[in-house]
């Protein structure tokens, strides 16, 4: 049986140990300031991104990796060990162009290697998680079609909630219209953020009046979705402005953690959600 290495993106925002204990590997997007322009992850760090964004007198954009980027990276993993398959998990094609880019490098590869494109329907830490699970499983010796299963299994049963601070760093990336940023900051109205399972595509799943209420309401249902159940959660974050440690009480309080783990949204998805974004991923275990 043939080894399996595992590649991802830098939206996955898996933290640098368990990156580097699992064997992952990383492609980053760009984060562009004006002229200024970084690597997601390696040239500028999530706590510096928003450090800078503080400052900063231009909106920051992003980049996906080029075919380019990704063709050598499969290339260099095959060379090192042949005959191996690739599997490599990415942001929802629906939010960004880096699965396309992967795509287009598996086509420039098809005679050296065997790489299967997966797109997460996703992003943030709910591609970590199919990524960190993929990781462990190919340490474990699994199958490239086992591992396949186990992630579209892990995809349908995550349930992801997010609350963002300002709904207009959404507004201006596309995500949502206009009318819908200036109602939700006039009336004090949080709406609560999920990702389309199928798709990835951003879409509400409830709202409330103010913060409070609708961190309550992500509990409910959270509760309402997995009971007494073991679950296991992560809690992510941006900066000293968001609501993860509120979040992280709630979820306690409501629900039977058996493990939980914390991230921070690093500077891709902030640039598009903003800082004060504080999410949840959780899954049955």
């Amino acid at each position: 049986m043939s080894k399996v290495r595992i590649v991802t993106d830098s939206t996955s925002d898996i933290p640098a140990e368990l990156k580097e204990g699992l064997d992952i590997t990383v492609v980053p997007l760009q984060v562009l300031f004006g002229e200024e322009t970084y690597l997601d992850a390696v040239t500028l760090t999530a706590d510096q991104f928003y450090a800078k964004l503080k400052t900063s007198q231009v909106q920051p954009t992003t980049s996906q990796p080029s075919p380019l980027d990704f063709s050598e990276v499969y290339e260099r993993l095959l060379t090192e060990e042949p005959g191996c398959s690739i599997i490599s998990i990415h942001l929802a094609s629906v939010l960004s162009g880096t699965h396309q880019s992967a795509t287009i490098a598996k086509s420039m590869l098809e005679q050296e290697g065997d790489i299967e494109i997966v797109d997460s329907c996703s992003a943030s830490c709910g591609i970590g998680l199919q990524v960190m699970l993929a990781a462990r499983m190919a340490k474990e010796g699994k199958s490239k079609e086992e591992i396949l299963a186990a992630i579209k299994e892990l995809q349908q049963k995550t349930r992801i909630y997010f609350l963002v601070d300002s709904l207009e760093w959404l507004r201006k990336g596309g995500r949502i219209g206009k009318a819908a940023a200036l109602i939700g900051s006039i009336l004090n109205i949080k709406p609560i953020l999920t990702l389309d399972k199928a798709t990835g595509t951003v879409m509400p799943a409830d709202k409330a009046r103010g913060i409070k209420k609708a961190i309550a309401r992500i509990g409910e249902m959270l509760q309402e979705q997995f009971g007494n159940d073991p679950v296991a959660v992560t809690i992510a974050g941006t900066d000293e402005l968001d609501n993860s440690d509120e979040l992280e009480a709630k979820v306690r309080e409501v629900l039977n953690v058996e493990s939980i783990t914390y991230a921070t949204v690093g500077a891709v998805i902030g640039t598009h959600t903003g800082p004060g974004t504080s999410a949840v991923f959780a899954y049955k275990v």
